[in-house]
């Protein structure tokens, strides 16, 4: 079952790495809030290249597209929420401002809307 689920990053759990029969793996979990009414918190994991390529932190807004999967292991069910891409979220910033035109003043003010996209302390 494949979802999107945004939130704020609350936590990062230590990045675990191994060996398996395929080669060297390695798997970063961090949980997600979510919010609304009821606030809602989940673990989520990225696997192999995936760490790598989606630096988060603390503090990042995303949204994750994550694959459900649950398993049996010794009669009892696991189920993991395995992400396969993260997106930042962008706020809009709204910027306006006046042009007065000297020359007539009878003409109406003009307003113009400049829209920035921005990301954590950078604005471009």
């Amino acid at each position: 079952m494949a979802m999107d689920v945004s939130g704020t990053v609350v936590s990062l759990l230590p990045l675990q790495t191994g060996q398996g029969k395929n080669g060297v793996w390695k798997k970063q979990e961090f949980i997600l809030e979510m919010p609304g009414q009821f606030t809602k918190k989940v673990c989520i994991s990225l696997w192999g290249e995936k760490v790598d390529e989606n630096k988060i932190s603390i503090g990042d807004k995303i949204t994750a597209s994550i694959n459900l999967e649950s398993r049996e292991y010794n009669g009892r069910w696991y189920t993991d929420a395995r992400a396969w891409k993260i997106a930042r979220q962008t706020g809009v910033l709204i910027v306006r401002y006046h042009l007065h035109l000297q020359r007539n003043p009878s003409f109406p003010i003009q307003t113009q809307v400049m829209t920035c996209r921005f990301n954590r302390n950078r604005i471009s």
